[in-house]
């Protein structure tokens, strides 16, 4: 009888040994067999482009390369002559000469949002590219200077010459250019004289005194920060340094 029992025994060892191989084998397989079935997340689709991003991509221009040039002769005048030079952003160079020197003086220039409105307006208002407009007035003044106005972009080219014109919008831009020349001069000149000669100095803001009465500076807010400085300029007479700080209040009224 134990004979048996124990015989009962061994077979249910055995079998409890069976089934405990057989499990430790088909674990591993199982499990992998689980983490490849997960799935993973899929990635979001990049988000599409706005309405407003692609009006962008579509509306961007080429820069603009259009050069404006003006110039003035007059040899008998204090400045016998000038060249402005800018692009369509008012960025460029005056080129000026004095009488009875022969180097001439070149300056950076940079029109204010103001003055640059008016100059590229007059320029649209003439259409000047696609007209064959002579603006020379039938009476001759010769004595009052040579004007030229040119302007080139892209393979295009023209140059009008007149000393005296009947045409407003011809008028008009060629007075705006007048105004940016003599501010810049004004500009010139006060610089060397705050460099050079200080005692010049009061009787410059005089002309600048003058020149904002005429209306004949091309934007004094421009000017502002200069006479900022000089107010403040202890090598200037007091007198310009005083006569700054009124120019100022009256810009600021």
């Amino acid at each position: 009888m134990a004979r048996q029992i124990f015989r009962q025994l061994k077979v249910l060892v055995a079998g409890l040994i069976v089934l405990g191989a057989v499990f430790l084998v088909a674990a591993p397989r199982l499990s992998a067999q689980t983490k490849t079935n997960e799935r993973k997340p899929e990635s979001a689709p990049a988000p599409a482009a706005t309405p407003s991003a692609q009006r962008r991509e579509e509306n961007k221009k080429p820069p603009d390369t259009t050069r404006y040039f003006y110039e003035f002769t007059q040899p008998e005048f204090t400045i016998r002559h000038i060249i402005i030079e800018h692009d369509a952003n008012g960025i460029g160079k005056i080129t000026f000469e004095r009488k009875g020197e022969e180097t001439p003086i070149e300056e950076p220039i940079n029109l204010s949002m103001g003055a640059l409105g008016r100059v590229l307006g007059g320029w649209t208002e003439l259409r000047f590219l696609e007209s064959t407009e002579n603006y020379q007035a039938d009476k001759q003044f010769p004595h009052l200077g040579t004007m030229r106005l040119k302007m080139v972009r892209d393979k295009l080219n023209r140059t009008a010459e007149f000393n005296w014109t009947n045409n407003k919008n011809v008028s008009l831009l060629a007075n705006e250019y007048r105004r940016v020349a003599d501010q810049a001069v004004l500009i010139f000149d006060i610089s060397v004289a705050r460099e050079t000669q200080p005692l010049a100095t009061p009787k410059l803001m005089d002309e600048f005194e003058l020149q904002m009465k005429r209306n004949g500076l091309s934007d004094p807010q421009q000017l502002v920060p200069l006479l900022n400085d000089i107010s403040t300029d202890e090598h200037l007479p007091l007198i310009a340094r005083n006569h700054a700080l009124r120019l100022i209040k009256k810009l600021e009224n």
